[in-house]
């Protein structure tokens, strides 16, 4: 099925449900254009070539065949240039079929917007004669949309990165690559099942740790720099028992009989007056800023957690998209951030874009918030559950 007329989906079903198109040329030529929505990127100018070290990150491949789609395209093409979704080459392309295959599928993309698309539809909106603004430069806009991007991505846009991991032996991880707050941490049981691990207040991680000499005097190297040392509090933490902490039954209990007093002991005894914030047994996790890992306690080596956090939306090009349902606040967002720091605007404007930036952006939290009568109807349905005394 080929894209409709004049619609915003200029992608035909091929291109987006097999990340392919394919291009036949009847003749010699020295371009070939493919319609992608996605942009068709080389790693490098030399990455074109299959020998290249880089080839394998590009996000597509070409190739090419001349008994047409049914037979196969196992023969690469090279030795071109890239721009704007067109291949170049001097040297032409022979007469053939031609297909570009994506490595990744932009399934759902069209309920995002490309952030150069918010700057060109600002300035088409509001610069120009007879508009709000008579100039505006560029880097103007794209300075205060990089801003909107990142306020709301901490509030507002769904940019929460999941990442699947294992707990090593040293119980850390590394904070990733385009953290900026986390959301939280779960580890995953046998049926795939989230389970919360909390952060603690029961340890901490030092920033410093200097080496002392007998009065407690911190010691400095050759150039006049603190020694530092291993911490204390973070290895014994991490040898911890974490019954002991929890109250968690032991082999004591394990092994106890019924008419043990042992038995009664644990069960009772010893268990009562518990904090409620420390007996679980789902394992905690600090934040070592020293280090710049989350660590995790002992309970937790080996297992599959999932740790979830924030983005601003800004650490790759692939990220500054921006969903359809804030796409108003986002212009909101810029025209208050252009119109207050320009000292030709009369008040009136500012403060009335400054009322609209705020309601529009309530409304794209309340839209982006996704809430649905019937998931939140099946939650309050356990209200009713019968509870024996």
């Amino acid at each position: 099925m080929a894209a409709p007329n004049g619609g915003l989906i200029t992608e035909t079903n091929e291109q987006y449900y097999a990340g392919e198109q394919i291009v036949h040329l009847p003749n010699a030529a020295d371009t070939i254009v493919f319609t992608f929505e996605t942009e068709l990127k080389l790693y490098s100018p030399s990455s074109a070539s299959t020998t290249d070290p880089n080839f394998s990150q590009n996000n597509f491949t070409i190739n090419f065949n001349t008994g047409g789609p049914g037979a196969g395209f196992n023969i690469p093409v090279t030795n071109y240039t890239l721009a704007n979704n067109t291949f170049t080459r001097s040297g032409p392309f022979a007469a053939g079929y031609y297909q570009v295959l994506l490595k990744e599928k932009n399934y759902g993309s069209y309920s995002y917007v490309s952030m150069k698309n918010i700057v060109n539809n600002f300035i088409i909106s509001y610069v120009g004669n007879g508009k709000l603004l008579p100039s505006l430069k560029r880097t103007d806009v794209v300075f205060h949309a990089k801003r909107a991007m990142q306020e709301f991505s901490y509030d507002i846009l769904k940019s929460i990165k999941q990442q699947e991991l294992t707990i090593p032996n040293n119980l850390t991880v590394p904070i990733p690559q385009d953290y900026v707050n986390y959301v939280k941490a779960s580890w995953i049981d046998d049926l795939g099942v989230k389970h919360i691990i909390l952060p603690t207040r029961l340890t901490s991680n030092p920033t410093e740790i200097p080496v002392q000499d007998a009065s407690g005097v911190p010691t400095q190297d050759s150039y006049g720099n603190n020694i530092e040392a291993n911490s204390t509090t973070e290895s014994r933490w991490e040898a911890a028992d974490m019954k002991k902490i929890t109250g968690g039954y032991d082999e004591r209990f394990e092994n106890a009989s019924i008419d043990n007093f042992t038995y009664h002991k644990m069960g009772t005894g010893e268990r009562y007056g518990l904090n409620p914030e420390t007996t679980q047994i789902n394992g905690f996790f600090t934040i070592n800023q020293r280090e710049g890992t989350f660590s995790f306690s002992s309970d937790l080596v080996d297992k599959i957690i999932i740790l979830e956090y924030i983005s601003d939306g800004l650490a790759y090009t692939e990220d500054t998209r921006v969903p359809k349902l804030a796409e108003e606040a986002f212009y909101s967002y810029i025209a208050n951030a252009v119109f207050s720091t320009r000292s030709n605007i009369p008040e009136y404007v500012v403060q009335r874009f400054k009322k609209e930036k705020r309601a529009k952006m309530r409304n794209a939290k309340l839209r982006l918030s996704n809430i649905k009568l019937e998931e939140i109807s099946q939650v309050f349905r356990n209200k009713s559950k019968i509870i024996k005394h």
